[in-house]
């Protein structure tokens, strides 16, 4: 218990604590390095010029359509709610990984504190969590919107939409936070080297000294109840709503409603089909550099293209960003 006094009071006892540990295990840390995406040094100016392009066209995209949407009374209804929260996630979720990494490759230095690995750790959990549930949402709304058209004004009231929004939030958080508080009851040795470019929560389980047996069933527990939920919605709306556009008699109407969730569907296919992809890629990637590598198609890619997506695909958002940014000009 004295040592550990002196480790906290003193910083040259704390490092000469660091440079002994190989004996004992430390339970009271105080940073961990980052190994990020290279360490070969003519490389970090690609990788932060590449990573800082992708950091900016997510967030002005993302902003784009949060604008979009605040800016157009047009697109005051649920479906376009849904869609900024998800933007606004998505912006919320890359700021909590690539500013990070971005500082450490301009000033080589790749440390990050325990407690900015905690937090990294809860934030990003919190914000995976709620993608994952607000686009179970968007299903469950153009569900509605297609198969009970009568009824989708009643259903899709303004006070159940922001009822499922902060539902989705607040269980996403309660998990972050579980999931955040179970890293404190672990110790961790000499090995204190993450490969990656964030702290992700199975690596740091990885790094450490005492047993993460608990930790692991409760991610993969937690991981099937919060996940499984969603995808399940989305497969029972998606179900629900092709045998309803198949008994439209119109064929103008199958492909109105097709066209009003072609958007979702990319989405859904972009993020679903990168998280499946990198973990089963997992167990047959050798390098921590390739893990670091295909980590970056489920943590930043997805978030890049979202915007693209719904731009692209989706009429009233084009039309709403050609009155924006005419009255910006006009202004």
């Amino acid at each position: 218990m004295e040592t550990t006094h002196l480790i906290i009071l003193s910083p040259h006892l704390s490092t000469r604590f660091i440079n002994n540990i190989e004996t004992r295990n430390q339970t009271i840390i105080s940073e961990f390095i980052l190994l990020g995406m290279s360490e070969d040094q003519e490389l970090q100016p690609l990788i932060f010029s590449l990573f800082l392009i992708m950091y900016l066209v997510t967030i002005i995209g993302n902003l784009l359509i949060v604008l979009a949407v605040s800016s157009d009374s047009n697109l005051h209804n649920p479906m376009y709610l849904f869609l900024s929260n998800l933007s606004f996630n998505d912006i919320c979720l890359s700021t909590t990984t690539i500013p990070k990494m971005l500082v450490n490759i301009q000033t080589q230095n790749n440390r990050i504190t325990y407690i900015g690995c905690l937090t990294q750790i809860f934030f990003i959990s919190s914000f995976t969590g709620f993608e994952n549930f607000i686009l179970a949402v968007m299903a469950y709304d153009r569900y509605v919107a297609i198969c009970h058209p009568l009824r989708y004004t009643v259903i899709m009231n303004s006070y159940f939409c922001g009822l499922l929004i902060l539902l989705s939030l607040s269980t996403s958080m309660m998990n972050a936070l579980l999931h955040s508080l179970m890293v404190l009851h672990l110790s961790f040795c000499t090995d204190l080297e993450i490969p990656q470019f964030f702290c992700e929560l199975i690596q740091v389980f990885n790094i450490a000294c005492s047993s993460t047996l608990i930790n692991n069933i409760l991610i993969y527990l937690m991981g099937c109840i919060l996940a499984g939920i969603p995808v399940s919605g989305i497969i029972f709306s998606y179900i629900r709503i092709i045998s309803s556009v198949l008994r439209m008699s119109s064929a103008g109407g199958k492909y109105k409603a097709f066209s009003t969730c072609g958007s979702h569907l990319s989405i859904v296919s972009l993020f679903y089909g990168t998280s499946i992809g990198v973990y089963f890629s997992s167990p047959f990637l050798n390098s921590p550099k390739k893990t670091a590598a295909v980590s970056v198609m489920y943590i930043v890619f997805p978030q890049m293209m979202n915007p693209f997506i719904y731009s692209l695909r989706n009429r009233d958002i084009k039309v709403s960003l050609k009155k924006f940014f005419s009255r910006i000009h006009c202004f």
